[in-house]
């Protein structure tokens, strides 16, 4: 096994505390060797982390992806509509591309980013982690085996905790659509791909309803003030209060994504001055808080996916049900329960891995860097390729889209992944 360098293009959440992680804790595995951030602040805390040189930090990727490749692999994990510039980019250098999902807000750059890989013959891997687990790998072998029969429909749901919900998606990076994501496509792009994976068959059809429901100015309860700390009446009773879930939170499972500086004080001034401690009901979020959609394969197989921002934890929830059995599963839980039909429940063994998304986080760094590491490079096919992520990201673009037309049928039809990736036609 040999060391693999990298560029890392983005040092925010993901890129510090996931991808910088890993090579900090595997240095034999993979080295930082340049840093890409506009952000002054994170650009040092990054360099320090991994000993990096004056001329080793940019401000932006257009300066370290110049013309000249300096590392082996690009790990690219800016914001949602950063993504596609600074990929092309990489590819076009010959590095191979690990890229934060979802690709980009758009079909044509997906498409486009699927080409270039082809074109380049470099990997592009999409951080689709649930792959990577052990819960969701299991769920796979055993549908594989045949166990459960020919799958007629699956019923997935996604717990995002209310708690979760107010930090990204009210408060957060992540609460406007048209700056980053649509929530389908930013947060639920995992579970378009686990259904689109699990059935493994060309979706069809696609219908979906959802809504802003509750974090909205009509909302705010009375006494309420625009900021946790303006001397609100209710912020005591509040379960999206700021003061709760940033200062009075010693984990510091949130307010470490607010401040790099965890000292009360710190974090203090942080909900005071900054967007996490502004009134839920008062922010400018437009992000759907809540989403159904339905999905039909070639087959006539079936899937139905729920997203709520309210739920006590954060978790998601699986029934695949087949011809022959039913598999039930609770992912956080490594809850796995085969059903065959006829015959006694069967209780499936799950490892339980540490680490970010169920140990999904580390098992994407190790495969991603085996494949790189391969001397007979087979572009396209690793696990989460571009390719393999195509059309889940065409889900969620035909879902919100429906959505938005009061939840008429969408057909996906036209460019499929083997159009996609046909270079020159």
């Amino acid at each position: 096994m040999h060391q693999i360098t990298a560029v890392l293009v983005g040092a925010g959440a993901r890129g510090r505390f996931v991808y910088g992680k890993y090579a900090s804790k595997y240095p034999e595995e993979l080295k930082i060797v340049a840093v890409a951030e506009p952000n002054e602040e994170r650009r040092q805390l990054a360099a320090t982390e991994h000993g990096l040189q004056s001329d080793q930090v940019y401000e932006s990727w257009e300066r370290v992806l110049s013309n000249v490749k300096i590392a082996d692999v690009a790990v690219i994990s800016t914001q949602d509509r950063m993504h596609f510039a600074p990929t092309m980019k990489a590819l076009e250098l010959g590095y191979d591309v690990l890229l934060e999902k979802p690709m980009s807000p758009t079909e044509e750059e997906v498409v486009e980013m699927v080409r270039a890989s082809r074109e380049y013959d470099r990997h592009l891997t999409v951080s689709h982690v649930l792959r990577y687990t052990p819960f969701w790998s299991k769920v796979k072998e055993t549908i594989a085996s045949g166990a459960i029969g020919r799958i007629v429909s699956i019923q997935l749901s996604e717990n995002v905790g209310y708690f979760h919900m107010a930090h990204s998606f009210v408060r957060g990076n992540w609460n406007k659509a048209e700056e980053t994501s649509p929530m389908i496509l930013q947060k639920s792009c995992h579970d378009m791909d686990i259904l689109s994976w699990l059935i493994d068959e060309r979706c069809q059809r696609v219908s979906s309803y959802g809504s802003l429901l509750h974090f909205r100015q009509e909302n705010a309860p009375i006494g309420s003030t625009p900021r946790c700390t303006d001397g609100c009446a209710v912020e005591r009773e509040c379960p999206y209060s700021a003061v709760r879930i940033y200062e009075e939170d010693d984990s510091h499972e949130f307010s470490r994504f607010i401040t790099n500086d965890l000292s009360r004080a710190s974090i203090r001034h942080a909900i005071e001055e900054g967007p996490f401690g502004r009134c839920v009901y008062r922010c400018d979020n437009n992000v759907v808080d809540h989403q159904v959609v339905n999905v039909e394969f070639e087959s006539g197989s079936t899937a139905s996916f729920t997203m709520s921002g309210f739920s006590h934890d954060i978790s998601r929830t699986v029934q695949v049900m087949g011809t022959m059995g039913e598999i039930r599963g609770y992912m956080e839980k490594s809850e796995l329960v085969l059903y065959p039909y006829g015959k006694e429940a069967i209780d499936i063994q799950v490892a339980v891995e540490e680490g970010g998304h169920g140990g999904g986080d580390e098992g994407l760094m190790r495969e991603f860097l085996k494949e790189v590491r391969k001397e007979n490079r087979n572009v396209g096919q690793a696990l989460t390729s571009a390719e393999a992520s195509l059309q889940s990201h065409q889900m969620a673009f035909a879902a919100e889209q429906s959505r938005l037309a009061g939840g008429s049928s969408v057909t996906i039809s036209g460019l499929n992944a083997q159009h996609a990736i046909t270079i020159g036609s």
